[in-house]
């Protein structure tokens, strides 16, 4: 499945809760995230038929959402870091690629948006750039991910969890009400980032082993959340497969499988134990890989191995809590780094209208 087909379930949630028109144009978005700053730019031609393709992706490691775990806020650094990251590339989309001012939009993640101080970042960028900053919440970015990470067709039979920098949220889709599709958000407020900094805060030394120690000392919290948060909408464990998309599920492939080269991407419950085991015992395999490799390399450019370590154990405690996991299709949705932002662009752009 080529990117434009991969992408064509952004703006369909069943094509009777839309309503299309035929306009062109070209679009950007930046999103500041909890791991780093992702800019998309994005042509549309017709989205009723699928035509709009992504031009230009890129990012940029700013680790903003560590000190949320810390004292509930953004560190003054990173905050100050973030603004220059964000105007920077705001400037380039505008006056190097073209887009119009207009049609750019600066957006925040649901992961950032936890922390009590979002207003010093949403002041420091508008002073520059005169443009205002949206922060979405888990259940709308999670239902902008369902758009664009699960193929239509499967909309009924699954669910989708991102597993980002901040937090984990996602959804899925049940019929309620006379036949009409209903989403239902699912979210728990920890991530590879908070997760890693709620753990360090209960360590003395910087070593892995203590890490890990602190972390397996942690996980029964974990796992009570994560139950909590299937209990909130438990019809998501009926779910026949199970989508996965955000940093932690993409280190884990493709450092695992290499590059992933197809839209959606099986994988079992044992890779992910396997690779874990790795993570934790045998972390030089992994360097060495990276040698050689230039997308393992990016990976642990991104990442550090208490990143990957805290990424690795929320995807195995969303997995583990899944009745009879064994029997579900599980798939690393490639585009869900830019599905949630894609949507968004498409929905301020008004070239869609959801009707539902």
């Amino acid at each position: 499945m080529n990117i434009k087909k991969a992408l064509h379930c952004l703006v369909f949630l069943f094509v009777q809760n839309f309503m299309f028109c035929q306009d062109s144009g070209i679009f950007a978005g930046i999103e500041i995230g909890s791991k780093g700053i992702k800019m998309s730019v994005v042509e549309v031609t017709n989205i009723k038929k699928g035509d709009y393709v992504v031009k230009s992706y890129w990012s940029e490691n700013v680790g903003i959402a560590k000190g949320i775990a810390i004292d509930g806020n953004l560190a003054k650094e990173d905050i100050d870091r973030a603004a220059t990251v964000v105007v920077n590339n705001y400037i380039k989309i505008r006056d190097e690629i073209k887009v119009a001012d207009e049609n750019i939009f600066i957006v925040g993640s649901s992961g950032v948006a936890m922390a009590k101080n979002t207003q010093e970042l949403i002041d420091k960028i508008k002073l520059t750039t005169r443009k205002d900053v949206e922060f979405i919440n888990a259940q709308t970015e999670g239902k902008m991910l369902l758009k664009g990470c699960v193929p239509p067709v499967d909309y009924k039979d699954s669910m989708v969890l991102d597993i980002g920098g901040g937090n984990t949220k996602g959804g899925y889709i049940d019929v309620k009400n006379d036949n009409n599709f209903v989403f239902f958000p699912l979210s728990v407020d920890f991530g590879s980032i908070t997760l890693t900094e709620a753990v360090l805060k209960k360590t003395r030394k910087d070593d892995v082993s203590e890490f890990n120690e602190k972390l397996f000392g942690f996980l029964p919290t974990l796992r009570d959340q994560i139950k909590a948060m299937y209990g909130t909408s438990p019809v998501a464990l009926e779910k026949e497969k199970v989508f996965m998309s955000g940093g932690a599920v993409w280190a884990f492939y493709t450092l695992y499988n290499g590059a992933a080269k197809q839209a959606f991407n099986e994988f079992k419950l044992e890779d992910v134990l396997y690779y874990d085991a790795v993570l934790k015992n045998n972390f030089r395999r992994f360097e060495e890989l990276a040698k050689t490799d230039k997308d393992a390399e990016r990976v642990l450019k991104t990442y550090s191995q208490k990143y990957l370590i805290s990424g690795s154990n929320l995807l195995l405690t969303c997995l583990e809590a899944i009745p009879d996991i064994n029997d579900k299709k599980l798939y690393f949705a490639k585009e869900g780094q830019i599905a949630w932002l894609v949507s968004y662009i498409a929905d301020r752009s008004k070239k869609v209208k959801k009707i539902y």
